[in-house]
């Protein structure tokens, strides 16, 4: 179990980290280096194709060893972040690539406050995971 619980919490770990840096990192420096909309657009759907196969696994194996772990709270909070996912991957990606220039504002809003949401849900289920196995 102690090998499982390893591989969850450096899976949340790989997770949270990835999404701490786009959102920290990547997303605002994006305007400085593709200064159109247009530009910006090509390279977010560059860095976000292929991602949810990429993803969309990671999530239930966090939702799976939370749960074989007796880790209830954190598998919830992993699910929930799942849900936001797969509203992002298969509802808003593809809308966005469909919108008009004057509705991408709106969309890179929706995107960053879905992105911030998982961020706070994985990194909630993160803590609850390691303090639940520190307890023990």
């Amino acid at each position: 179990m102690m090998i499982l619980l390893i591989m969850h919490l450096a899976a949340a770990a790989v997770w949270f980290g990835a999404m701490a840096y786009s959102l920290a990192v990547v997303q605002p420096k994006i305007s400085r280096f593709f200064p159109t909309p247009s530009a910006r657009e090509e390279f977010l759907l560059l860095l976000a194709q292929g991602n949810r196969w990429k993803v969309a696994p990671l999530i239930g194996f966090l939702a799976l060893s939370g749960l074989a772990l007796g880790l209830a709270v954190p598998a919830v909070l992993y699910l929930a972040a799942g849900v936001v996912f797969g509203n992002v991957s298969w509802r808003h990606w593809p809308a966005r690539l469909f919108a008009l220039p004057e509705e991408l504002p709106g969309y890179q809003r929706r995107l960053r406050l879905q992105a911030w949401t998982m961020l706070g849900l994985v990194g909630t289920a993160f803590v609850f995971a390691l303090a639940a196995r520190v307890e023990v």
